[in-house]
């Protein structure tokens, strides 16, 4: 569909009326994992709020149907909502509730490639039982940028709640720890005159959480979780009191909402990378000598990372099979095309994702392309099985570079 009808369906669906519950699909939201779940997770607890009859332990198992539109995909359905309730009735261990009925992988709902699509499900609460529900899957980047520009970014394992007069209010599965949130007291004065940058509140964070005793998987999952923590705990310490004051003009609401989006975006577009830096570094691998950031290649290109230095890049004496390179991208769903032409004397394009899971088919081109799927080891699992093998973690990428750096060096001795 066309960006319009993107457009058009804001207007009727971000309204009074409407509650939306917001994610990435995951393998196993999807069928990318073969494992035959019956639909996106939604947890129990909103479709309590949006299905008052599912809350109940009278009877068992209870559902509501409804009806279901995939707007973006022009298909509709008549699904189920059953609530699993055994454990409560003391009749068993199951304690989930579950959206069925969506017809298999021929819903884009399901259908494996949708894997790390965002997608916002719009629940009508207009005080009936069996309210409408109308879904948009986004088929291409684009999409999911007009979308985070209007509620802020939303990362793989988040989830959000999103009503028109409230904005964000809150998060289900969200991937956040609670102890790396600041009271008022414990942020720095500094920060609630100037907002901190990405880089201030990473460093604040890794010290925070220690690298003793866990490899850089581990550290990178830990660490992206507390930063946002910090970060939700700074936004609200900066920008809720001049929310509570409030507006004299439109423009001025309009401009601090602005801003807010904007240090959102601005964090989760360089969140990934920085964490990364920050790793090698403890890693042991020397700016500019084993790793450059940010270089500039032929062409003006900038991939995130070269290894061991752009100087050695543009040496055509340095054998190309020692050179590598690293593009950090929380998302690869359509984003992992961008690295292609990234770095043209490397050949193996490694890309690092926090995305769950890709498509067997989506992995498949990555591959004939020529991109190395990067993936902390704790997110393996929500890849498909024929996929698991060819993984990289982060840990086994950064060996690699010290091998091939010592490679190097033996052949030059």
């Amino acid at each position: 569909m066309a960006l319009a009808d993107l457009t058009d369906w804001f207007d009727d669906f971000d309204r009074p009326g409407f509650v939306w519950y917001i994610k990435r699909l995951s393998a196993n939201d999807t069928l990318a994992n073969n494992t035959h779940q019956a639909g996106p997770y939604i947890p129990k607890t909103f479709l309590f709020e949006v299905l008052p009859s599912l809350d109940s332990a009278d009877i068992k198992n209870p559902d509501v149907w409804f009806d279901l539109y995939l707007d973006s995909h022009s298909d509709h359905k008549r699904v189920r909502a059953v609530y699993y309730n055994t454990r409560r009735r003391g009749e068993g261990t199951r304690d989930e509730a579950r959206i069925t009925n969506f017809g298999g992988r021929q819903s884009a709902l399901l259908d494996p490639d949708s894997t790390g699509a965002l997608t916002i499900f719009a629940f009508e609460v207009n005080g009936t039982e069996t309210p409408s529900c109308h879904v948009w899957v986004c088929e291409h980047a684009t999409e999911e940028d007009l979308i985070e520009e209007r509620i802020g970014p939303v990362e793989p394992g988040q989830d959000m709640v999103w009503t028109p007069t409230v904005g964000r209010v809150g998060q289900g599965n969200s991937t956040t720890r609670t102890s790396c949130s600041l009271r008022d007291e414990e942020i720095p004065p500094a920060w609630l005159v100037r907002f901190p940058s990405g880089e201030e509140i990473i460093r604040m964070a890794v010290s925070l959480r220690s690298a003793a005793g866990l490899n850089p998987d581990a550290r990178l999952v830990r660490r992206r979780s507390c930063e946002y923590e910090l970060f939700q705990s700074v936004e609200r310490a900066v920008y809720l009191p001049r929310i509570q004051a409030g507006f004299s003009s439109v423009e001025g609401f309009v401009g601090l909402a602005q801003s807010i989006l904007q240090s959102r975006k601005s964090r989760s577009g360089n969140s990934l990378e920085l964490h990364t830096r920050e790793l090698f570094v403890e890693e042991g691998l020397r700016s500019m000598h084993e790793f450059q950031h940010k270089p500039i290649v032929e062409n003006g290109k900038r991939p995130d990372f070269i290894f061991p230095s752009q100087a050695a890049y543009e040496d055509p004496a340095f054998p190309a099979a020692h050179l590598r390179m690293l593009a950090a991208k929380t998302t690869c769903k359509d984003r992992w095309r961008q690295v292609i032409n990234e770095a043209d004397r490397i050949q193996t394009k490694h890309l690092l994702t926090l995305q769950e899971g890709v498509s067997e088919g989506q992995f498949r081109e990555m591959c004939e392309a020529g991109v190395q799927l990067v993936v902390p080891t704790g997110l393996h699992p929500s890849f498909p099985d024929a996929v698991r093998p060819h993984l990289m973690s982060l840990e086994s990428f950064i060996a690699d570079v010290r091998l091939s750096a010592l490679t190097h060096e033996s052949l030059l001795a």
